[in-house]
């Protein structure tokens, strides 16, 4: 029994403790700024250059919170790729924030990646910017081309229609096609009918067969 169970230890520890070791997290974007970078509200102050290194460090990006890290990188994204950066509420500009959220949520995802509601806001955050871009490449293509290339983003044309194709959906639109084959064949037939009763008016009594049996014969000839 030991010695079973010792086996079973040996299989099932190796495989837990690669389980635990957790993947490298992705460095940050090469286009962040350096953590030694002042805040915003603190970068036009007159002799900011002055001051202490400790002090210059707690104005810094390095002591910073997370929102104010966030400023710092779209602010400096605006200045690449905004004609006017003051200008928030063109397309491109949009664009610009879109991506800084996205980044963030990013780098959130590498460290938890179990995370399941900022990995649905990263998707709804993705497929937001390709709307985004979709409606800029068909204005103004050369900002497009810009953005694109200033954001590193790879723009990827979307599929004219997706469905998954599932045993169900095939299933419908079999008996959707047979239905409609079947309707038809249906008014073929109507057709046939009024085409023969009509030919029977006009022959008169000369016919002796009746219309029903013409109509008949039309229909055979159809089939």
């Amino acid at each position: 029994m030991l010695r079973a169970a010792w086996r079973v230890l040996s299989l099932i520890l190796p495989a837990a403790r690669g389980y635990a070791i957790q993947k490298p997290v992705r460095p940050s974007q090469e286009d962040d700024p350096p953590p030694s970078t002042l805040l915003k509200d603190y970068q036009n102050i007159p002799g900011i250059e002055k001051v202490d290194d400790v002090v210059k460090r707690l104005l810094s990006l390095e002591m910073a919170n997370q929102k104010e890290k966030l400023k710092v990188k779209q602010e400096q994204l605006m200045n690449k790729v905004v004609a006017n950066p003051e200008d928030t509420r063109s397309l491109e500009a949009r664009i610009v924030a879109l991506t800084v959220k996205i980044r963030n949520y990013e780098e959130h995802m590498q460290k938890h990646r179990k995370d399941k509601a900022h990995k649905r806001y990263l998707l709804m955050s993705i497929d937001q910017r390709k709307k985004m871009l979709k409606n800029l490449r068909k204005t103004n293509y050369n900002v497009f081309e810009k953005t694109c290339k200033e954001l590193g983003i790879e723009y990827t044309f979307p599929p004219l229609y997706y469905r998954k194709a599932h045993r169900r959906w095939v299933t419908k639109k079999a008996l959707c096609i047979r239905v409609f084959q079947e309707a038809q064949k249906l008014k073929k037939q109507k057709r046939a009918l009024k085409a023969a009763a009509a030919a029977a008016k006009k022959q008169g009594p000369t016919n002796p067969e009746s219309p029903s049996k013409a109509g008949s014969e039309a229909i055979k000839e159809n089939q």
